[in-house]
């Protein structure tokens, strides 16, 4: 499943999900014997300094540089949106509503990596080269004199500059606090030249690229708008990138065109890529609507999510004529670590013994036969299916590491077996051997059972598990979750799932208003400031990427030491480690994972024949076959 590493570093991509965070101590300064650092410049930006493509590539390995450009795909989106601005914890924002934006480093189209075969690697996009000394205390970046606001505004490093400071002023707290700290100072050499300045003493993990991939807003949109990042608002600024919006109906579609006058379009960053006239959202209510209306050809391609409908619902006349293409597509990414979160902040949550216990409630091996008809694994780590993934006990650099940082790590890390999710039988869905255990488990913590069945502690207070899930999400997770509650409840435990609106559950998701959500966290290849965000201490209390509310010395200890890692070995013992650490921690219950891409789509979509590893890449480099289309029309199957 895994591609080989050919790179580290942890690039920090979308800044709706990227922060900056707590400090580290520095690295030791190369310098020539002058006592200056050795300068760099170059077409693209990893953290060893080490490029896949040279300065003169004509595109990416992966793409086809002759895919024509036309048509039209379209996909959906679950619930409802009132925004355009997806920046700001005010409103929900639009699907794909930062897709208008560029950066001074290049990315891709949604959730694509740019490029999609590489980790760690980015190259030049609004700027055509950066300098940094060897020491990285500075960055400053060289900025193309051609590139363009889709207004014809050109963009400068004015726009940059503003927009660095736009997300220090009106951006997320959490970002906003880490990134002063990490960068203090940002001067506009000239209208094309931009430099950052890095604080001394501090990791140079992610600076670089933290800067580079600020989204280029047009500063004078802004000052005559008189708009704020941090409001809700279906007005956008304009942007530089290849698409622009034609059409929003708020709730129901939003539509982004191809901007003819699209400045990089025969750059080699862009050869190859960004192929469809226009990406259509369509959004709808429910999993099961969205589903009837692909059938019917309301939008064109889908990414499979549910098992059930993956195993059971494609056989519908549009696939038995091959007009509708049922695919698995290799996925080289390690999997979202993805899993039933404990909110660490409920009193409940804190006892190590409850959260054992708890999860003994959840059947995997039912789960996955029963309702998910075998199509997934177990996953137990936060790098699954990597080198990166902790085994066993520890031992060589990894151990030497953890031993290293003294008695911030528990002795049981150092001399236990990694915690690995536990087994049920698959004939029935309460397993009696691990509700023992968790029996077992609550006594000790202090919830005894009563009269009536139910777990109260010394003061009779019950005890009591409450489940936040989106109402719009898959049947086949609700009946999951439900099957779970049912096995907590024969625990003694009172426990209660509230389904609610989208609305409602990302209200409520921001403000942490459960026991437990089913909800994700960041895997990584490679170490950086963005794992303190997502598992750090510094802004658990209020961070959007720490669901579970994280807040561990340990785990810190572990990160700091990472963001200090001097050669891709140390890089990845720490790693190793950090996965190892966040398993003890026990912050949710591990679900599942699939190693392909489950896609439907009209046949009249081709994609490279050798999909890049880190990426499905559909609203990147996939392209629009013009004759496969009108047979589709043809034969009635699309409008």
């Amino acid at each position: 499943m895994f591609a080989a590493l050919s790179r580290s570093g942890l690039t920090l991509r979308a800044l709706t999900g990227a922060a900056l965070s707590a400090l580290a101590l520095g690295l030791p300064a190369p310098a020539f014997a002058d006592g200056h650092a050795k300068m760099i410049k170059s077409h693209g930006y990893s953290f060893y300094g080490d490029l896949t493509y040279p300065a003169d590539y004509p595109h990416f390995d992966y793409v086809n540089p002759d895919a024509p450009k036309g048509g039209e795909i379209s996909i959906s989106a679950l619930g409802t949106f009132d925004s355009m601005n997806p920046y700001s914890r005010k409103g929900r924002g639009g699907a794909l509503s930062t897709i208008m934006f560029e950066s001074l480093l290049g990315d891709g189209n949604g959730e694509a990596s740019a490029p999609a075969d590489v980790y760690g690697e980015s190259y030049c996009l609004l700027c055509e080269s950066i300098e940094y000394p060897e020491t990285k205390d500075w960055v400053i970046f060289n900025m193309r004199r051609d590139a363009k606001f889709s207004t014809g505004d050109p963009v400068t490093a004015h726009d940059i500059a503003f927009s660095h400071n736009l997300l220090l002023d009106q951006g997320l707290q959490s970002y906003a606090d880490a990134v002063r700290k990490r960068i203090p100072r940002v001067e506009v050499i000239d209208d094309y030249t931009i430099k950052f300045y890095f604080t001394e003493g501090i990791s140079r993990r992610s600076l670089i690229d933290q800067v580079g991939f600020v989204p280029a807003w047009s500063k004078k949109w802004y000052e005559e708008s008189g708009a704020r990042l941090d409001e809700s608002r279906l007005e956008t600024s304009p942007g530089s990138g290849p698409y622009m919006i034609e059409k929003v109906d708020v709730n129901r579609s939003i539509v982004y065109k191809r901007n003819p006058d699209y400045w990089g379009k025969d750059l080699p960053i862009n050869v190859g890529r960004h192929n469809f006239d226009r990406i259509r959202v369509e959004y709808f209510g429910d999993e099961n609507s969205a589903f009837e209306a692909f059938k019917s050809g309301a939008y064109t391609f889908r990414s499979e999510g549910n098992s059930k409908q993956w195993a059971t619902a494609y056989d519908f006349p549009k696939v038995t004529a091959g007009h509708v293409v049922k695919e698995e597509i290799p996925d080289g990414s390690p999997p979202s670590p993805t899993g039933f979160v404990f909110n660490l902040g409920r009193e409940t949550m804190q006892d190590v013994r409850v959260r054992e216990a708890i999860s003994l409630a959840f059947n995997f091996e039912w789960t996955n036969e029963s309702l998910q008809y075998g199509l997934f694994k177990p996953r137990a780590s936060f790098t699954q299916d990597t080198p990166l993934m902790a085994m066993g006990t520890p031992e060589g650099a990894e151990l030497e590491l953890l031993q290293s940082l003294g008695d911030v790590i528990d002795p049981a890390v150092l001399t236990e077996e990694v915690r690995v999710p536990h087994t049920s039988g698959a004939e029935r869905l309460f397993d009696r051997r691990n509700a023992r255990r968790a029996m077992r488990l609550l006594d000790e913590a202090g919830w005894a059972v009563g009269d009536d069945g139910r777990r109260r502690n010394a003061e009779g207070e019950p005890l009591r598990l409450t489940f936040l899930l989106n109402s719009s999400g898959s049947a086949t997770l609700a009946a999951v979750v439900e099957n779970f509650m049912s096995n907590v409840d024969n625990l003694g435990i009172e426990a209660v799932l509230e389904k609610v609106d989208a609305s409602q559950y990302t209200l409520r998701e921001r403000d942490r208003d459960y026991d437990m959500v089913f909800d994700a966290y960041a895997a990584f290849l490679g170490t950086g400031t963005g794992l303190m965000q997502r598992y750090g201490s510094e802004a658990a209390a209020f961070s959007l990427f720490n669901p579970a509310g994280l807040a561990s010395p340990m785990v810190d200890a572990i990160i700091e030491a990472s963001l200090q890692a001097q050669t891709s070995e140390e890089e990845a013992a720490s790693l190793m480690a950090l996965d190892r650490a966040l398993r003890h921690e026990f912050i949710m219950i591990p679900l599942w994972y699939n190693d392909v891409y489950w896609t439907a789509y009209y046949n009249q979509y081709a994609h490279p024949a050798e999909q890049p590893a880190y990426a499905l890449g559909y609203l990147d480099f996939w392209w629009y076959d013009a004759e496969k289309a009108d047979a589709l029309r043809a034969a009635g199957a699309l409008r």
